[in-house]
């Protein structure tokens, strides 16, 4: 993979995680006009990186909220860090299981698979078109809703479905304020990609897939840095209830990706 490439699927990457048009299909979708030829082992390393980059860029997003998090958490009490904390907790489980249990299948759902994609775009339009149109709650997130919202977050490994879109679809359409629906759907992805990394670096997948480093380095800078601005004009976007516009985006390209599959010959 080349630096240029690596900058492109970066930047994709930064804007796309916190926007709810799916990143992982549009970096398939990004690698698949490419001409990106690594195997899907390799693709879902640089798609590891991209994640680790923006979920450092949500840590310094919420960097007040994170510290008060810990801040209550050392005081050892049942106090509302606590709670959040354990609803955090609650809602990584499913993705978690997946995770565990079907890494390979995963693997290879990351292959430049455009019609899947395609179809899953037209999931996450549908849900941001329902969540856009629902009443404003006033609710916060409770654990049987952290819950709902992690199996939202599980399901959302799919590429082309959009982790954030899913999450803060789900929140909304439980209820949940949407400054609130935005702040848990960008903090409850942290620790499970952190996880993620640390896994991959006890394996050794790192050291040994590593083909790369600097394509990888400049990746992860595009991906950190264009993240940071998107995930502050998202909160905005999700307060004022604009979802509309990114529900259309995903209908227009998830059609695109899927007809691609049908005119293109390979």
């Amino acid at each position: 993979m080349g630096k240029l490439e690596a900058l492109i699927l970066g930047v994709i990457q930064g804007l796309t995680e916190f926007l709810p048009v799916s990143s992982s299909g549009h970096l398939e979708l990004a690698k698949a006009l490419l001409g990106d030829k690594s195997i899907p082992q390799e693709s879902l390393l640089f798609t590891v990186v991209l994640h680790f980059a923006t979920a450092l860029a949500t840590m310094v997003v919420y960097r007040n909220e994170i510290g008060q998090i810990f801040k209550g958490l050392f005081k050892f009490k049942n106090n509302e860090e606590f709670q959040f904390s354990l609803k955090i907790v609650i809602s990584m489980i499913p993705a978690t299981l997946i995770g565990l249990f079907f890494e390979e299948e995963i693997e290879q759902l990351f292959d430049k698979n455009v019609l899947l994609v395609g179809l899953m775009l037209l999931v996450t339009g549908l849900l941001l078109l329902f969540a856009n149109n629902a009443k404003f709650g006033n609710k916060k997130v409770s654990k049987q809703g952290a819950l709902i919202i992690g199996l939202a977050q599980a399901i959302a490994i799919m590429p082309g479905i959009s982790r954030s879109g899913a999450t803060i679809s789900t929140s909304i359409l439980l209820g949940v304020t949407r400054e609130k629906a935005a702040r848990f759907s960008f903090l409850m992805v942290v620790p499970l990609i952190l996880g993620k990394v640390a896994k991959d670096i006890l394996d050794g997948a790192f050291a040994a897939e590593v083909t790369h480093p600097l394509s990888l380095a400049v990746g992860f800078v595009a991906a950190f840095f264009t993240g940071l601005w998107a995930c502050t004009w998202m909160i905005d976007i999700v307060k004022r209830s604009n979802l509309n516009y990114f529900s259309l985006y995903c209908f227009v390209v998830g059609i695109l990706a899927i007809l691609s599959t049908f005119l293109i010959v390979d």
